[in-house]
């Protein structure tokens, strides 16, 4: 039985890929400008020893490609979901705080349907 591709995972993104699709995938895991990692590993190439691209290579080799099933998120997903790799704290109380805050906008409501006011409205609007 195949689980269920994990969306907080490092991926190669071979559809986004120039070569191997490591720096596409890095930046995808990080939310960087896939620009800019293609420059870093460029430079760190040229001006390094060699192991850059040593590492490039094994992750190439080790890390599996992006599943189809993630490449079908929108960019408001693609994004919620690198906060949530960068840092899972933050977006939990995020979401804590955003259901605060539709909790007390529910109660507001409920408020005003079960208070003498809203009876009074719809009174008010039965007579017109």
């Amino acid at each position: 039985m195949s689980q269920a591709p994990r969306k907080t995972r490092f991926y190669r993104d071979k559809r986004n890929g120039k070569w191997l699709g490591v720096c596409s995938g890095i930046a995808d895991y990080t939310g960087l400008d896939v620009t800019v990692i293609r420059i870093a590993v460029v430079l760190l190439t040229v001006l390094g020893s060699g192991a850059t691209l040593i590492a490039y290579l094994v992750a190439a080799m080790v890390a599996p490609k992006k599943p189809h099933e993630l490449e079908q998120a929108s960019p408001e997903q693609a994004k919620f979901w690198q906060g949530v790799r960068a840092s899972p704290r933050r977006t939990v109380r995020d979401v804590r705080a955003k259901f605060r805050e539709l909790d007390r906008r529910v109660a507001d409501v409920e408020t005003y349907v079960t208070s003498s006011s809203g009876s009074l409205s719809r009174e008010i609007e039965k007579l017109r």
